[in-house]
């Protein structure tokens, strides 16, 4: 680099460089080091304080001070660049010279410079260390005429009232501005002392080099300084006033307290009890509520601070003032729910489920209708009923909960019922307990500050009753549209309006909730998965969030349908995705581990062997129908929380009393099905060709495989009397043949639940054929239509036709 005009080298901590800003004409070399600024624009003439942390900024200023101190400093166009590249910065830049280094060290460095001239940076040449660029100094044109005069006598007229507008410790720095006569240096020593100036404007100015255009370009700024200041300063003066009119108060204050306490009526608590009193006032509590707070209100100013009940009644008073008794956050106009937005947010979420996603919009348009009407005639109209999402494990219930929540831009909470025994988890405490809290729907309404959220009540079937109570029958009053507007939780003793609350109850089946209860829910039934819609909802959604999870984004992780299918069948048997969800993220580790360990790796192929390799050989194997090869075997179909599965009935009889027999881990209503076929094909001896002394002579016995699994479930009647019947009459059932179904004395075949999953299991299985009760033919059009394709359904109503489609001649 070129020599300036100062070669002496001065240690850096006490280097102090010309303290004035000479015309250094022909001394400004025509290379210099170029340093990018993030935060600050160097104008010509303004004197600028620069703290520098970059290495590279800190090998500059050390290479400058003994070569005269002169530098470049350009505006960056990258704020964010912490080493900034030539294609980072402006191309007008300001001449500086260093004229003092307060303080220097390896890591930071604070200097003061001062701004000479502009300069244009015609090329750079060099980028390591730092940047070193050629330079041309840009002449200023002549200041002389009449336009000029008139445009800095308006500059300097605005200034002055600016100067008056600022506070004390700045108008000394900014009056030394009117000092100067030439426009050139005053615009530019005004531009850098405006308080309120924006970075780029004030690179505008910079780069304006005719005087009487950079002037044009100031006036305005100054004007809207000026503006700004006056604001500030109203704001300020009515900050002033306000705060005046506090202390005058407060003086008041002080001495009516020394009046109270000279008569005796000191109240050291007066502040805080004139705390709860404005809040009661200003929170919007419904009058029953203000009335009570108000009555405790004034037994508190008769209670000892020290007692604790005087803590109890200001925890309590200060809980309910701050209830949400009218704030929400909720679509009021029917126009502002976007059903089609809100199909869009439900498919994005989930996959499939197309009759559960109409019976959804169907309940939100029917909700924006119902808010419309309380708005036209003023009236509380209270929601419908519940709903109630009821499916397996891990078909989305909570998070469908969620997704209703975001639709209806409400806050969200979920309450977890599985396992609550205590009636008061629901309703509370009465305040004389120790300990005494609200019920948690009346904490989560607290928390959330607002009454009408949308409120998951997971896992409502799980909710259990013992000597403290029965919380499903607390929860009638909550979920019943005509008695929630009212509730009253125990710790309140208030009536608290729920009606505005979206309550939605989760449940894996409905048979363990009760008939009251029951009736106030409106039940979406969340059907299971089947094979193909797990895999894509693997690929659109698992995959896709667990290689987020994993950081694995930048790399390239293959599955392809095949695996996918593979992992589905072979490491997950549910009907949701829980289990292949962390089935996918332990694919994910390991992939991570992988490539954390072989970094030039980044892509990766998961096949079949690989997840053997890694995940452990297969843990499921779906049974495969086989082929019967004797008489008294069936296949029925079962359902299981993980879904459907076949079972194979099997009936054998031996020298006996006429004894029946029953083994496989059966429940009652199971027992009580077998009883019913066994009776039922007695009764069929003559038409079966049969003795009685078949049955007299020979002991039955009825076995279901698995007999460490317990099976319940009137469904398997069908399957057993066909068994039976193939018994006795020694023919053989077909192999290609499931069936599902209750049957009666009479020989009835009943409805039964389930069929979806039935279906799903049978299709599995590689069958043909099913036997389906007549009255679940509604059932069999919601099964999948990939399900539907290759099964051959048979309807029946009586025994007698399951027989005669069953046994081979």
């Amino acid at each position: 680099m070129p020599q300036g005009d100062n070669t002496e080298k001065y240690p850096l901590e006490v280097f102090t460089g010309p303290q004035d800003s000479p015309d250094i004409g022909d001394a400004v070399p025509g290379e210099l080091p170029i340093l990018g600024l993030s935060d600050i624009v160097i104008l010509p003439g303004l004197p600028s304080h620069l703290k520098i942390d970059s290495p590279e900024g800190i090998q500059l200023i050390n290479d400058a001070v003994p070569r005269g101190g002169l530098l470049g400093l350009v505006f960056q166009k990258n704020v964010e660049a912490t080493n900034p590249h030539p294609e980072d910065l402006r191309a007008i830049g300001c001449l500086a010279r260093i004229q003092k280094l307060l303080l220097s060290t390896e890591e930071h460095m604070e200097l003061d410079i001062k701004g000479l001239e502009r300069i244009r940076i015609d090329e750079y040449i060099r980028r390591e260390p730092y940047l070193i660029a050629r330079v041309t100094v840009l002449p200023v044109p002549p200041a002389e005429s009449p336009r000029i005069d008139k445009r800095i006598e308006t500059v300097r007229r605005i200034y002055r009232r600016i100067i008056d507008l600022s506070d004390e410790m700045r108008k000394s720095t900014k009056m030394e501005v009117l000092n100067h006569q030439d426009p050139g240096l005053q615009s530019d020593l005004v531009t850098g002392y405006l308080e309120h100036i924006d970075l780029e404007d004030q690179q505008k100015v910079l780069e304006t080099v005719p005087i009487e255009e950079r002037l044009e370009v100031l006036i305005p700024l100054v004007r809207a300084e000026e503006e700004e200041l006056r604001l500030q300063a109203t704001i300020d003066q009515s900050v002033r006033d306000r705060v005046s009119k506090d202390q005058r108060k407060y003086i008041l204050q002080k001495h009516l307290d020394a009046i109270k306490s000279e008569l005796g009526e000191e109240d050291p608590l007066s502040e805080e009890v004139g705390d709860l009193s404005a809040r009661i006032e200003r929170n919007g509590l419904s009058r029953e509520a203000a009335d009570v707070c108000r009555k405790e209100l004034s037994r508190l100013k008769s209670i000892s601070s020290q007692l604790a009940e005087y803590q109890i009644t200001r925890d309590y008073i200060s809980f309910v003032v701050d209830l949400p008794w009218k704030s929400q956050d909720s679509l009021e106009d029917p126009e502002q729910l976007d059903l089609r937005k809100a199909e869009e947010i439900l498919d994005r979420h989930h996959f499939g489920m197309e009759r559960v996603k109409e019976r959804v919009l169907d309940s939100l348009a029917a909700l924006s209708f119902r808010l419309s009407q309380k708005r036209e005639d003023g009236r509380n109209s209270s929601l419908s009923a519940v709903l109630c999402l009821v499916g397996p494990p891990g078909v989305g219930k909570t998070s469908l909960g969620k997704s209703i929540a975001t639709i209806l831009n409400r806050k969200f909470a979920r309450i977890s019922l599985g396992g609550m025994r205590d009636e008061s988890e629901i309703r509370g405490h009465r305040r004389t307990y120790v300990g005494a809290r609200p019920g948690r729907i009346i904490q989560h309404l607290a928390r959330l500050k607002t009454n009408n959220p949308v409120i998951i009540l997971d896992e409502i079937d799980k909710i259990s009753t013992d000597s403290r109570g029965d919380p499903a029958s607390a929860l009638l009053e909550v979920l019943d549209p005509q008695q929630n507007h009212s509730f009253v939780d125990n710790y309140l003793d208030i009536p608290f309006d729920l009606s505005r609350v979206f309550f939605i109850a989760t449940a894996n089946w409905m048979d363990t909730i009760g008939s009251a209860l029951r009736d106030r829910l409106e039940v979406i039934d969340l059907p299971s998965y089947t094979l193909e819609e797990k895999r894509a909802i693997a690929e659109r959604h698992l995959i896709p969030r667990n290689r987020t999870k994993a950081g694995l984004d930048r790399f390239r992780i293959q599955i392809g349908p095949a695996t996918t299918r593979q992992l589905v069948v072979d490491y997950t048997r549910e009907a949701g995705v829980r289990e292949l969800d962390r089935q996918i993220a332990a694919i994910m580790r390991k992939a991570a581990r992988k490539f954390a360990s072989r970094p030039g790796d980044t892509t990766i192929r998961i096949t079949r062997d690989w997840m053997r390799k890694h995940l452990g050989p297969e843990r499921h194997f779906h049974d495969s129908a086989e082929i019967i090869k004797e008489c008294g075997i069936s296949i029925g179909l079962g359902w299981t929380p993980e879904g459907g599965e076949i079972l194979y009935i099997e009936a054998l009889r031996i020298p006996g009393s006429g004894k029946f027999i029953l083994t496989g881990s059966m429940g009652n209503v199971m027992k009580e099905s077998a009883h019913t076929a066994y009776t039922f094909v007695k009764s069929q001896s003559e038409i079966l060709s049969l003795s009685p002394e078949e049955f007299s002579r020979h002991d039955t016995h009825v076995h279901v495989p698995m007999g460490a699994i317990q099976k319940d479930g009137a469904s398997a009647g069908v399957a057993i009397a066909t068994a039976l019947a193939s018994l006795f009459t020694r023919q053989r059932i077909r192999s290609d043949l499931a069936m599902t179904g209750e049957v009666t004395l009479r020989g009835r075949v009943e409805r039964v639940g389930g069929v979806r999953e039935k279906i799903l299991a049978a299709v599995r299985s590689g069958l043909k054929t099913v036997i389906l009760p007549h009255q679940n033919r509604s059932d069999w059009e919601q099964v999948p239509e990939e399900a539907r394709r290759s099964l051959d359904v048979r309807f029946v109503q009586e025994v007698a036709e399951v027989i005669r489609i069953s046994l081979l001649p």
